[in-house]
């Protein structure tokens, strides 16, 4: 008999990063919250495994008389994932990466991001190389935040990045996914994890991103930002696994005309 309510994190369907494995697909970040009780009441309603972490920006350590984010989302439950956010040249960012590796006793996967401009926050493509290079050789696995460009996550992933995170849309635009073919050329072509990272604004543009076949999605202002935090953290863990069910499940093709749902084959008369 068929389960009413098959398993959304299905044992067989796990998210790998660099050897480890994860129930979740959806990553959150930790900032704008208004609070560390609501962060961690968030991250939890989210079901989140990995929170990112702007190291440049959270007291995760660095100040012994401010509240670490540490205290509710402590290591023992979560993988932390230190970010680059805030980094304009690749030297900064990997004096970041080394600093939160320092910090969190030689931990060694790190969100890359090398951000161009103020006004638009997308990634400086040539200094994300860079810094991506660098960091790898260092040993750092490397997240990276990049661009919608095939070619571009085609590269990035060929020098070693252990994830290639395309933008779905502006960070903090809400807009949703703007280019859905370059985003599906990046998942067929890809040989490590895709994950949507930047643009997703509500529990709809979460499922479009796995409905394309994107192994997770990294978010934090379509949470953080919400009228109900928590409320909307729910939201989005259960459009991801609706998203991923629908993408292994596989669609119907689209037709220009209907399409009876019940055969006409065989009728009476």
């Amino acid at each position: 008999m068929l389960e009413s309510n098959p398993p959304a994190d299905c044992a067989d369907d796990l998210l790998e990063i660099a050897g480890t494995t994860y129930t979740s697909r959806l990553l959150t970040g930790t900032g704008k919250y208004r609070d560390l009780r609501e962060t961690r009441a968030a991250t939890l309603a989210a079901g989140a495994a990995i929170v990112t972490v702007a190291i440049r920006r959270t007291n995760i350590g660095q100040d012994p008389a401010e509240p670490s984010l540490l205290e509710v989302l402590p290591p023992d439950e979560f993988t932390i994932l230190p970010n680059t956010a805030g980094c304009y040249t690749a030297q900064d960012a990997v004096r970041t990466c080394q600093l939160a590796r320092e910090l969190l006793n030689g931990h060694k996967l790190v969100k890359l991001e090398v951000l161009g401009d103020q006004k638009t926050l997308f990634p400086d493509i040539s200094a994300t190389l860079e810094a991506a290079e660098i960091l790898i050789r260092d040993d750092f696995d490397v997240m990276v935040y990049t661009n919608d460009d095939p070619i571009v996550a085609r590269r990035l992933a060929d020098m070693g990045c252990v994830a290639v995170m395309p933008l779905a849309a502006p960070i903090g635009s809400g807009l949703g996914i703007q280019n859905r073919y370059n985003i599906m050329t990046i998942v067929e072509e890809a040989t490590v994890p895709i994950l949507v990272d930047a643009g997703v604004g509500t529990a709809s543009d979460a499922a479009v991103a796995m409905e394309l076949g994107c192994d997770g999605v990294l978010m934090n202002t379509a949470i953080a930002g919400a009228r109900d935090p928590v409320a909307m953290a729910h939201a989005m863990r259960l459009a991801i696994q609706a998203g991923r069910l629908a993408y292994r499940a596989g669609r119907i093709p689209r037709k220009r005309f209907a399409s009876a749902s019940s055969p006409i084959d065989g009728l009476i008369g």
